[in-house]
């Protein structure tokens, strides 16, 4: 059948003997013109009467619409090739290892846009569910502890302490340490209130001797020593000034803050001050008091140490300590009118025989007499609890004694 129409037959019937001779003729010219180079401008290659392209203008379109699928065909067959090889990349991984390739090409940029198969979308939503992103691990570790009349307080040496503070300002959590005395264990016992203040602290400090002697008895658990913060607050500054730790002073008397300063300051000479705040007594505004909070948050500082009394100062850093953002907080009391020298510390003698409450109550009886009588009477009233817990781990509830003392 005839590819071209009707008109293809005539042509191949009607070749006459006279023209034979002239093809044979010409087959014979065009092979010497492909021998000899020099004729080649006389080959009649524009009059080749087969070469009739335009008269077929079908077949030329029809070759290009033919090329355009299977460019489009190649397109789909190397997308389906690439999410081939994604998938047989994680078929074998475990979950940990699919996270963590995730997050490698999270963290290029040019990665970010790889197809990614429906199962592994699914995969990646289930392993998110199910296990929370990692979080690094704080270094600070709260260690045993001793209650004793109602205060927990930590099993540390000075040393440890300090060790203690450094783990702090590594992990830069914001944190807060009590210094607690007989004192404080009395307020505790009348205000309920202040539990909470205790308990939510990192590290409660025997600053006081009763607490050691009365942790050599019973059950509670020994105290090594006493870590008082008039002592501790010289081991902080030089501990400072090696690691370059940022130290604010907040509270005391107008002035006495900044002296103490001074006077770390010229004992460590590489000491770093991050600020100095001695508010005034008296009530002070919600703008001041913001401005006060601002300025200890603008200083970047890694302790913050508070002089506000008990127990003015536990409970104002419980309340802002999150707030602040301060890696450690730690009220101090009269610890800046030490240093700074308007106030005097007990001889060495009287300290060890935890005498020094006598020694500052005759130095400022008018304040401190009725401090420090009450501090008598509750030490008294422990004592006979304790004897009373004693009697009852002995000899049972039932004993006269403890029946007396009850009724005491």
């Amino acid at each position: 059948m005839p590819i071209f129409g009707d008109f293809a037959a005539p042509k191949v019937v009607s070749v006459s003997a006279v023209e034979a001779p002239e093809q044979a003729e010409s087959a014979t010219n065009t092979q010497a013109m492909w021998e000899q180079p020099v004729i080649r401008e006389a080959t009649p290659v524009s009059k080749a009467p087969a070469i009739e392209v335009p008269q077929h203008p079908a077949t030329v379109l029809e070759s290009h619409a033919q090329e355009a699928p299977v460019e489009t065909v190649e397109t789909v067959e190397t997308v389906e090739t690439v999410e081939t090889v994604e998938t047989l990349e994680t078929a074998n991984q475990t979950p940990e290892e699919m996270l963590q390739q995730v997050l490698d090409q999270l963290a290029v940029p040019e990665r970010r846009h790889l197809p990614t198969s429906t199962l592994q979308v699914e995969q990646l939503d289930s392993l998110i569910a199910a296990e929370p992103a990692p979080t690094r691990e704080n270094r600070f570790s709260r260690g045993e502890t001793s209650e004793i009349w109602g205060v927990k307080l930590d099993r540390v040496r000075m040393e440890e302490t300090i060790e203690s503070i450094e783990a702090m300002i590594v992990d830069r959590v914001p944190r807060y340490i009590i210094t607690a005395n007989l004192n404080y264990a009395m307020l505790l016992a009348e205000d309920p209130t202040l539990q909470a203040v205790t308990d939510q602290a990192s590290m409660i400090l025997a600053d006081g001797q009763p607490f050691v002697w009365r942790s050599r008895f019973g059950a509670a658990g020994q105290l090594p020593e006493r870590v008082a913060g008039s002592e501790l607050i010289y081991r902080i500054a030089e501990r400072a000034a090696q690691q370059g730790w940022r130290i604010y002073f907040l509270g005391a008397e107008p002035g006495v803050a900044q002296q103490c300063a001074d006077a770390l300051v010229k004992r460590y000479p590489k000491l770093q001050i991050a600020g100095v705040q001695s508010p005034p007594y008296r009530k002070q505004s919600e703008a001041e008091q913001q401005a006060q909070r601002d300025a200890i948050i603008h200083s970047h500082a890694d302790i913050l140490l508070v002089a506000f009394g008990q127990p003015k100062g536990e409970r104002w850093i419980h309340q802002h300590y999150q707030e602040l953002g301060v890696p450690v907080s730690i009220q101090v009391g009269a610890t800046f009118d030490f240093v700074a020298g308007t106030a005097k510390r007990a001889p060495k003698m009287w300290q060890r025989f935890g005498l020094e409450w006598a020694y500052r109550m005759m130095s400022d009886p008018g304040r401190l007499v009725p401090r420090y009588m009450g501090n008598a009477w509750f030490l008294f009233l422990a004592m006979i609890c304790d004897w009373r817990d004693f009697v009852n781990a002995r000899y049972g509830s039932d004993n006269d004694t403890t029946n007396r003392l009850n009724r005491a």
